[in-house]
């Protein structure tokens, strides 16, 4: 009996997108930047406070977050999503750069665009 409507995808294009998805949270690298294209990671702007301030206090737990202290070059604007966003960059940074170090719980973005300001550097 011959089916209605479209095409049903097989089991083998369904398990070969499913690859190509784990291929890209595995390999470390971003599919479609340049090589030696430098990224960051930000907070999105749609995350709670609550989940920031986790982000927050787990980025500082495993980097020194000193950048973002009173007195230091990203210290303001004082808020919390500024302060989160420097120290997950931080983390993300310190971590090979790899998408997977900037999930936050789906907290976070990676980016192409500098996001320093004034004197205070994302490296």
């Amino acid at each position: 009996m011959a089916r209605g409507g479209g095409a049903q995808p097989s089991a083998s294009l369904l398990l070969l997108s499913l690859g190509l998805v784990l291929l890209y949270f595995t390999s470390g690298s971003t599919i479609g930047l340049a090589d030696g294209q430098k990224t960051w990671c930000v907070a999105k702007p749609s995350a709670s406070n609550e989940i920031l301030a986790l982000n927050l206090n787990y980025a500082c737990s495993q980097v020194s977050c000193a950048v973002i202290q009173k007195g230091g070059p990203c210290y303001y604007p004082d808020n919390l999503v500024s302060r989160a966003a420097v120290a997950m960059n931080l983390y993300y940074t310190a971590n090979g750069r790899h998408a997977w170090n900037c999930y936050f719980n789906n907290s976070a973005l990676v980016v192409q665009s500098d996001p320093s300001y004034g004197s205070c550097t994302y490296y």
